[in-house]
C-alpha cells in the first residue's frame, strides 16, 4: 500500500504577511504623550537688576505641603477642600482688603491675527498677587498634583465667571483672542520654590 505524503505548507508568504501587519500597527497605533505642568521658571539671579523692588508680603499667597502631605497657607493648616476658595479670594480680592493683593490698572484689548486692536475692553484692575507653592522633600507626588489642581481650578473658575459676565459665553467657547484677553485679566501666577524640609 502506498503511503500518502503530507503536503507541505509554504511559509514564504507568512513573513510578508507578518511584515505587513507590523507596518499596519506601527502606522495605526497612537502613542500616549506625557504632558507636564505649564510653569514659567524664574530668570537667573544674575539677569535681575540690583534695584528690583521687593515683593510685598500681601501680594504673596504661600502654600506649603509638608512631608506628611498636610497643607498650610502662610503657616495656617487647612484642608485641601478649602484651598480653591481661599486661592480665589486671594486672586480676586473682591472686598479690596488691605491684607490681600494690590491691583494694577491694565488696558485689556482683543487683537486680530495681524496684532491690530479690534476691540478695547477698557481698563481692568489686574491682581499683583503671586501664589508661591513650597513642597517638602518628602511630599508625595499625589499631594503635589492635588494642590496644583486646586490652584489651577481657582484660576479657571475666575476666568469662567469673567467670560460669562462679559461675553455671555463659557471660557472654552471663546475664540483664541478673547481667551487671551480673559487671561490678561486673570493671569496665572504660580511660583514654585525649591523643595526643602518644611517640617510637620
Amino acid at each position: 500500500m502506498a503511503r500518502r505524503e503530507t503536503p507541505e505548507v509554504s511559509a514564504g508568504s507568512m513573513a510578508d504577511i507578518a511584515f505587513m501587519l507590523l507596518i499596519f500597527f506601527l502606522v495605526a497605533t497612537t502613542m500616549d504623550v506625557d504632558s507636564g505642568l505649564a510653569r514659567m521658571l524664574p530668570p537667573k539671579v544674575e539677569d535681575q537688576p540690583d534695584d528690583t523692588p521687593p515683593i510685598k508680603e500681601r501680594n504673596v499667597f504661600v502654600v506649603q505641603i509638608n512631608s506628611q502631605d498636610k497643607i498650610a497657607i502662610k503657616g495656617e493648616p487647612i484642608d485641601i477642600t478649602q484651598l480653591k476658595d481661599r486661592a480665589k479670594e486671594f486672586i480676586a480680592n473682591p472686598a479690596k482688603k488691605d491684607n490681600l493683593p494690590e491691583f494694577k490698572q491694565t488696558e485689556i484689548s482683543i487683537k486680530n491675527k495681524e496684532g491690530v486692536v479690534v476691540v478695547s475692553l477698557g481698563m481692568y484692575p489686574v491682581s499683583k498677587g503671586i501664589i508661591s507653592l513650597q513642597n517638602d522633600n518628602g511630599t508625595s507626588y499625589a499631594a503635589y498634583i492635588s494642590v496644583q489642581n486646586e490652584l489651577v481650578k481657582a484660576y479657571n473658575e475666575l476666568r469662567e465667571d469673567f467670560a460669562e459676565n462679559k461675553f455671555h459665553k463659557h471660557y472654552n467657547d471663546l475664540d483664541r483672542e478673547h481667551q487671551k484677553a480673559v487671561r490678561k485679566v486673570y493671569p496665572q501666577r504660580i511660583s514654585e520654590a525649591e523643595s526643602r524640609n518644611i517640617g510637620k
